[in-house]
């Protein structure tokens, strides 16, 4: 476009600016173009150009050559390739005319600018799905759930190809979606988690604002109902009943309730406590923190005969309340338990914890020593029987009747135990008690000598001298005050060779009512002593050999054995190193009998019963060697001068009869199992010689008639030679066959 402005300047003259030379407008190209011809963008002009093809325009910049090509002669500018805005929306070139023979610029460079047009190629896109959202149950109509944005690559500034609009195509009536900006909201009132947690929510993303031939794209929206504190606890049961045995102790379990809550977390706890009933100081309550469960507990041992039931009354609570729901409360909840106490086996129980007991020992048997009782604690009051376990009584010294009273089975020794520690047992359920039983001593044992009752005196004793002390029984021994007795010697003169043993009858009684007595034997024995009264020697000097053997004696003569035994083994062993008999008989030859087979056969590796060449040819050998298989009856006769028969001899047969006959009869032929060879040539056949070997050269004159009086078996034969036209070959048959 030629256009000139007029200015004034500071001295007011009127200033002319130069016309622009350039003719040309902001040029537009349409993205995606996919013609068949290049696409024109626009045409430069210069008002220097007179049309005579002078002015050659050059064109530079982004893409010039190589998107952008420009005509040089007319200035048109055409777009070479598909043009995509979402990778370039404009290209800055520059344009400018010269001359074209010269190329001196005929104007100064220009710069233009190509922009692409947009076109609606691209859709909505939800760059962060799918998405995850979250809002609490029973909120209000409205409430924001979350936005959720698209985005669109074509351009926002040129057209709707960038305007979207949002909606929902999954979801309703729970959801909606504000279209302008993608805000979901809830659209229905109480949504309870408990009915429905989870919701699908698809949401749809328009270009061309929403019209028909815009582009789309979708999103999936996961939407979770988060729990309040909604629903309040409720007891399946307003009335529980449980049982308790009498026999239970304190902290045993009785039974469990729960009560339910649909919420959860927090927001489900449910806290239980006693409130009410006559069981309240016989039975506690706990809370299970895994099972949310209330434990019922025994408190204290119930017994059936004293109450026969009890009743609890429990409470159940949220201990964290929501003010929004406090309407629809109260939140908490009450139940009944009514507990029966039920009756159980229990067994008597004796009146005693242990008894203790006297019974004079010797007691003859059946004598009482003392009664036991125990009672039935049940209503049906059952009688008891009493046992005695026998582990408690091992001996049976004591037996008990229906009643209780202990007895004795048979009389009892103190000295030999003096206590009886025993159970008695009920029948119900084995409750025992114990039983200790003393056993009362009485005067039963006559006294007698508690240590060995022999003593030692010296044959060379003063009269009336203390000689030993005899002791008396520990036991009884109140009649002396040491329970000792003092034993006098009467007379002097003691000697060991005429009596060493003396036997002194005592007799000793106790003090016991009745007194006992008993009459003891002290051995006094004689011993031979020093000047100063010690004991030497007690034992008797033998004058004359004993009987019997002593152990010295036994000893030596088995050590006379044991050597007696070495040297016979030494003599043994001597006699086998040198080889000679133990005992030296008369010189005998107790050889074994060998007999010798000398008879080899003619293995190849046999050189000593033939010689090779003797098989190869018997009658060339040089000497012989004997035959091992017979015995000959003369010592080594000549062999007769037997010849090989002549070829013209009558018979083969008659040749190998006198051959074998000459090798059964020689002693020096070789053994039977040795090859015979027989270098013998037979006679010619009847027919003469068969070959054809002189018929090469010649005409054969011989008569081939006789070949059919062969038989059938020379047939052939006889066909093939029979005419004189045929040229027969003969063989030589000048072996035996």
């Amino acid at each position: 476009r030629n256009k000139q402005r007029q200015r004034t300047g500071k001295e007011g003259q009127v200033l002319h600016r130069s016309k622009r030379g350039w003719v040309w407008n902001q040029f537009f190209v349409i993205e995606e173009y996919t013609g068949p011809d290049p696409v024109l963008v626009g045409r430069l002009h210069s008002d220097v150009d007179k049309g005579d093809g002078t002015i050659k325009y050059i064109l530079s910049g982004e893409g010039a050559g190589t998107i952008f090509v420009i005509d040089d002669k007319t200035g048109n500018i055409h777009a070479t390739k598909t043009l995509d805005r979402e990778e370039q929306a404009q290209y800055t070139l520059t344009a400018q005319a010269v001359a074209r023979d010269t190329n001196e610029p005929l104007e100064p460079p220009s710069e233009f600018i190509v922009k692409v047009q947009d076109i609606n190629d691209n859709p909505p896109e939800f760059l962060h799905g799918p998405y995850y959202a979250r809002v609490p149950e029973m909120s209000n109509v409205g409430t924001s759930v979350m936005q959720v944005t698209a985005t669109d690559a074509d351009d926002p500034t040129y057209g709707n190809s960038a305007r979207l609009v949002y909606s929902i195509l999954q979801g309703q009536p729970y959801f909606s979606v504000e279209p302008q900006t993608g805000i979901i909201r809830t659209a229905l009132p109480n949504m309870d988690r408990e009915a429905r947690q989870e919701y699908d929510v698809v949401i749809q993303a328009k270009d061309m604002g929403g019209h028909m031939g815009g582009l789309s794209g979708t999103t999936e929206v996961k939407i979770t109902l988060t729990d309040v504190n909604d629903n309040p606890p409720k007891f399946p049961q307003s009335v529980y009943t449980m049982s308790v045995s009498e026999d239970k102790v304190a902290g045993e379990e009785v039974g469990r309730l729960k009560a339910k809550d649909p919420d959860m977390g927090d927001n489900g706890l449910v806290n239980y406590r006693l409130i009410d009933g006559d069981g309240m100081s016989m039975f506690e309550l706990s809370t299970n923190s895994e099972t949310r469960e209330a434990v019922i507990k025994l408190k204290k041992q119930v017994d059936f005969e004293t109450k026969r039931s009890y009743t609890l009354k429990v409470e159940g609570s949220n201990p964290h309340i929501d003010p929004r729901f406090l309407a629809w409360g109260p939140y908490k909840d009450e139940a009944t338990i009514k507990i029966s106490v039920e009756d159980a086996d229990e067994p008597p129980v004796f009146i005693a914890s242990s008894y203790t007991f006297e019974v004079e020992e010797n007691a003859p048997r059946g004598t009482p020593v003392g009664r036991v009782h125990a009672k039935d604690t049940d209503v049906a009051n059952n009688p008891v029987r009493y046992m005695i376990p026998r582990y408690t009584d091992v001996d049976q010294f004591f037996g008990i009747s229906e009643d209780g009273m202990i007895i004795t089975n048979r009389p009892l020794d103190r000295e030999t135990q003096p206590w009886h520690n025993i159970s008695v047992s009920a029948t119900e359920i084995d409750t025992k008690v114990r039983v200790n039983i003393k056993v009362k001593d009485v005067n039963d044992n006559s006294p007698e000598f508690a240590t060995n009752n022999e003593v030692h005196m010296c044959e060379n004793v003063a009269p009336g001298k203390v000689r030993s002390s005899a002791p008396d029984s520990a036991e009884n021994t109140s009649a002396l005050k040491d329970s000792t007795a003092s034993i006098y010697v009467l007379r002097k003169g003691f000697s060991r060779l005429t009596q060493d043993v003396f036997y002194l009858p005592i007799e000793i009684n106790d003090n016991g009512f009745p007194s006992m007595s008993s009459t003891n034997t002290l051995t006094i024995r004689v011993c031979s002593c020093d000047s100063k009264d010690s004991i030497l020697s007690c034992n008797v000097e033998p004058y004359v050999l004993p009987a019997g053997l002593s152990t010295g004696a036994l000893i030596a003569i088995l050590a006379c054995i044991v050597i007696l035994l070495a040297i016979v083994v030494l003599f043994v062993a001597l006699r086998r190193q040198k080889k000679e008999p133990l005992i030296v008989f008369e010189e005998e030859d107790i050889r074994e009998n060998i007999i010798t087979y000398d008879d080899e056969g003619g293995g190849e590796e046999d050189t000593e019963a033939f010689d090779i060449a003797t098989l190869q040819n018997p009658d060339g050998a040089n000497g012989f060697l004997p035959r091992k298989d017979i015995k000959p009856e003369l010592q080594y006769p000549i062999r007769p001068g037997v010849g090989r028969p002549a070829p013209n001899s009558v018979d083969v047969d008659d040749f190998i009869k006198t051959r074998i006959a000459e090798a059964d009869g020689d002693p020096t032929a070789p053994p039977y199992d040795s090859i015979q060879i027989y270098g013998y040539e037979g006679r010619g056949s009847l027919a003469g010689s068969l070959s054809s070997l002189e018929s090469v050269t010649t005409e054969s004159d011989l008569d081939y008639d006789y070949l059919q009086s062969w038989g059938p078996r020379f047939r052939k034969l006889a066909d093939l030679y029979g005419t004189k036209d045929c040229s027969v070959l003969d063989e030589d048959d000048g072996e035996d066959s």
